[in-house]
């Protein structure tokens, strides 16, 4: 997927769509993971769509909940959405910006390979 160091840096149009790919993929589970934590607020909690859809994205962007669960299974629902909602975050994060990050080291090392 990636050049070797001792290869030139891919050509832009390459790097574009490897962002893209990464992207695209981050972004799907993040879709997913929200997708999953609405309905497991609606059907646990029994919040409109638009609440459920509130409750999930603030855990998926780390700010915490909105409503206070109520139920034994809607505590129990929040508590493992949050911690799955904070790897989600960081892993989307991390798929996001590998490409950026492979393309400035890979840069300086094959600087290096060129002396």
């Amino acid at each position: 997927m990636y050049e070797h160091r001792h290869q030139a840096p891919a050509k832009p149009r390459v790097f574009y769509a490897r962002v893209a790919r990464h992207a695209a993929v981050g972004m799907g589970a993040i879709a997913f993971s929200l997708g999953m934590g609405m309905v497991g607020y609606a059907q646990l909690e029994g919040l409109s769509w638009i609440d459920a859809f509130l409750d999930a994205s603030m855990l998926l962007g780390g700010m915490g909940p909105v409503h206070t669960p109520a139920t034994f299974g809607g505590k129990l629902f929040a508590g493992l959405y949050a911690l799955y909602a904070g790897l989600v975050f960081l892993a989307s994060a991390t798929l996001m910006i590998t490409p950026f990050v492979h393309r400035a080291l890979h840069r300086f090392h094959w600087a290096q390979d060129q002396e």
